[in-house]
């Protein structure tokens, strides 16, 4: 377990350092700027050493050469404080530019992934990952830019100005040096993993709290809300345990670190005074030894603290790399060709599919729809109803077999041309924050008012939009605002009306609607699949009676395929279903 935490570990830095190599120019400057920082800042004790080797015995001060070295102190403290603002701003620069460009390519990355991987994850668990890691990993970074290069150089720059003075003091210090890295080492072991739980059960909770206040009026209707918070409480707790764990461990790093520290102190203080009795050093060399052992031992509870935080931010930036790194959906060969036109044929031979090899669900389908023609799929939930419209779209690949469009297999043509010639309207709607306008034209930007209005209308949305406070031009949310769930629907059908594609998927399309408008929704999209292909999903039987051909679906296979009143001539399975739902 060790062992592959930290392969993971160097594989995560490793991913890290190659973001931040784009900006090595900022880098570079960051690190000179340290090392001048630190420089400047050990000069201040010799200064403070020849200021006190001055103030000799009372009455005997050398106050001019004293005023010079105050004089010299001023400037270098100036020039200290420039330098470290340049270099802040150099870290902020890097940390944010990663950020961007980190946040960029996970976005990129969840609008190429197949739908297979957003099926197979919760929404707020994958939002988690983009939002709330990426900052814990900007928090990380940034405090390991402005502390970690500046103690890694104040450490090696305090010994070589000691080294100045007395080697014997440097000597002491470097042999007890060991204790405080393997302190700091031991504690990052284990707070790694404790950060990575933590992190793992934060986006556990992000999507169960998302999950559940978008679906409020669900967990209300069926009286959910103690389970939902039992459910909560017991994430909570998981939380709660990873995270007062990881909080421990990187807490014990400061003691841990300041007793070493203190250590190095007393060893400096009872040498150097040793050595200032026997006139080996001044008392100014002394009190510069003292100055410096402070300075060397500062950034080891400085770089503990970095350590600790950057396995916070290393645990979040291995799952937001997770993210970055899975496989998109698979492209579109080169030589793929671009569906101009559709005839409307449509033909499955042999088509296997499933979603988990484990359990089988669409076995040797094969199916030919003539242009024009009006398919309806008919089954009990779980057929494979849904899975079909997914494989007409290229949602999902077949497993084996073909499906081809217009004489044409759907794999050698571009999907952004396949998908251009169906028109979807689904019983769950599709909206997006904007104007009813942009909504409608979702489709075809460049539609003009006449054609809008002319949509609206045969949809039977223009009287409700008409209504609105701005008309088309007022603004929705993306889960429809005050719009009833009937409104959002006609507007999903006035997108497909001002289209118009070849072929058309109607799943459940007017189940949200009042009878007296589903008439006439009916009547439209009569006009609308009159020498059309259409695909109709349904569940209410009455409304695919005048279809060309139904095909009843059961475990993923077609059981029988004929018009409505063969069908219940036959009197099998679609028959069973037809009178169940008409049964006096």
């Amino acid at each position: 377990m060790k062992k592959v935490v930290t392969d993971q570990q160097k594989t995560t830095v490793k991913k890290v350092l190659d973001y931040i190599r784009r900006y090595w120019f900022y880098l570079g400057l960051s690190i000179v700027l340290a090392a001048v920082t630190v420089a400047l800042t050990l000069y201040i004790p010799i200064l403070t050493g020849r200021a006190v080797d001055l103030i000799i015995t009372k009455g005997q001060v050398d106050f001019a050469g004293i005023l010079v070295i105050l004089e010299r102190m001023a400037v270098v403290i100036l020039l200290t404080a420039a330098a470290q603002w340049i270099m802040n701003a150099c870290n902020n620069k890097i940390t944010y530019n990663v950020i961007r460009d980190i946040r960029k390519e996970a976005f990129e990355r969840i609008e190429h992934l197949p739908l297979k991987y957003i099926d197979s994850h919760s929404y707020g668990e994958v939002v988690s990952r983009v939002i709330a890691d990426v900052d814990q990993f900007a928090d990380g970074l940034l405090m390991g830019f402005t502390q970690f290069f500046t103690g890694i150089v104040t450490i090696f720059g305090t010994l070589i100005f000691m080294l100045t003075i007395s080697v014997n003091i440097t000597v002491a210090v470097v042999v007890i040096t060991p204790l405080s890295l393997f302190v700091a080492s031991f504690i990052a072991k284990k707070t790694f993993s404790m950060f990575k739980l933590q992190s793992e059960t934060r986006g556990e909770q992000t999507a169960f709290i998302e999950e559940m206040v978008g679906n409020q009026k669900v967990v209300q209707a069926f009286s959910h809300e103690d389970e939902a918070l039992e459910q909560f409480d017991e994430i909570n707790g998981r939380l709660q345990k990873y995270s007062l764990r990881a909080i421990f461990f990187s807490s014990i790093t400061n003691p841990a670190t300041r007793f070493i520290n203190s250590l190095v102190y007393a060893t400096v203080g009872v040498i150097g005074a040793f050595l200032a009795i026997r006139g080996s050093i001044t008392v100014g060399q002394l009190s510069s030894l003292l100055s410096y052992a402070n300075q060397y031992t500062k950034p080891f509870n400085e770089i503990s603290g970095v350590i600790t935080e950057l396995q916070n931010a290393l645990a979040c930036a291995a799952r937001v790399f997770e993210l970055i790194e899975e496989p998109v959906e698979k492209p579109d060969a080169e030589s793929a060709k671009v569906l101009e036109k559709a005839d409307g044929s449509v033909e499955l031979s042999h088509v296997y599919f499933s979603y988990t090899p484990e359990q089988k669900l669409i076995e040797d389908f094969n199916l030919s729809v003539q242009p024009g023609q009006r398919v309806a799929i008919v089954g009990p939930t779980g057929c494979g109803k849904t899975t079909l419209i997914n494989l007409l779209m290229r949602f999902y690949d077949v497993n084996s077999g073909e499906i081809r469009v217009s004489g044409t297999p759907i794999d050698e043509m571009t999907r952004k041309s396949l998908r251009s010639n169906y028109g979807m309207v689904l019983q769950e709607t599709w909206l997006r924050s904007g104007t009813i306008r942009e909504n409608i034209t979702m489709g075809k930007p460049d539609a003009t008012e006449e054609e809008i209005i002319a949509a609206a209308k045969a949809s039977h949305a223009h009287s409700f939009i008409k209504r609105l406070p701005k008309g088309y031009d007022t603004v929705i949310s993306e889960d429809g605002g005050s719009l009833s769930q009937g409104q959002k629907q006609l507007l999903c059908i006035t997108r497909v009306m001002l289209c118009l594609p070849p072929m058309l998927i109607l799943d459940e399309a007017t189940s949200s609607i009042d009878t007296r408008t589903e008439i006439k929704i009916q009547e439209a999209f009569a006009r609308m699949m009159k020498g059309r292909t259409s695909f109709i999903v349904a569940h209410r039987l009455s409304t695919i009676r005048e279809a060309d051909i139904i095909l009843v679906m059961r475990d993923g296979n077609i059981v029988e395929q004929g018009k409505h009143e063969e069908l219940l001539e036959k009197n099998g399975f679609y028959a069973k279903l037809y009178n169940s739902q008409f049964a006096k």
